[in-house]
């Protein structure tokens, strides 16, 4: 994926999720859960959309690398 999808794909999961949020007033290192006002269930709920949008399997250990767009985007890009 590239990151224009990527960004499309995280804006779609977090309609559902959170329609209130906007992605763009976060900051490339900014913690997703705290910027967008995201729980542990609403960003379980985001790593799981995330996962079956893009085809890939994120890994428990792996969420540390996610808490950021730009960790997002780095890790969905690879």
């Amino acid at each position: 994926m590239n990151e224009t999808a990527i960004r499309s794909l995280v804006q779609a999961v977090l309609a559902d999720i959170a329609p209130e949020a906007d992605l763009a007033s976060v900051g490339p290192d900014e913690d997703l859960r705290s910027a967008l006002d995201l729980d542990s269930m609403d960003f379980l709920n985001f790593i799981i959309g995330i996962s079956k949008g893009s085809g890939v399997s994120i890994k428990e250990a792996d969420y540390p690398r996610i808490f950021t767009l730009k960790g997002l985007l780095d890790y969905l890009v690879r």
